[in-house]
């Protein structure tokens, strides 16, 4: 074996070292303290939602619905968006209150 491959093995070897490294000090941080990793690996490596309206943790939670139109033309508002049909996405603030009034007929 000649200088130059051992130097290119040792070149390698420290290579490896330092993402072996990098792996542990970013398993650490996401152990100890997920918040002080880049909001880029929370989304990837620990699955935390990119908007944080979809958070429940959050202080701005809003969950997500979604409106769109049925085969006959009614609207349908559902917590899973439809597939193969155009919707809506809407967001409802938690201190909203979604419950319909009571439909208004004509024997008052």
């Amino acid at each position: 074996m000649t200088r130059n491959h051992r130097q290119q093995g040792g070149a390698l070897r420290g290579l490896l070292m330092l993402l072996v490294a990098v792996a542990v000090i970013i398993g650490g941080m996401a152990w100890l303290s997920p918040k002080s990793l880049p909001k880029v690996l929370r989304v990837h490596l620990l699955g935390e939602p990119e908007d944080p309206r979809d958070d429940p943790t959050s202080p701005q939670y809003a969950p997500a619905v979604y409106r769109w139109k049925d085969a006959q033309g009614r609207t349908q508002i559902t917590d899973q968006p439809p597939e193969g049909r155009p919707y809506e996405t809407v967001r409802i603030s938690p201190d909203t209150n979604v419950v319909p009034s009571p439909a208004r007929g004509g024997d008052e």
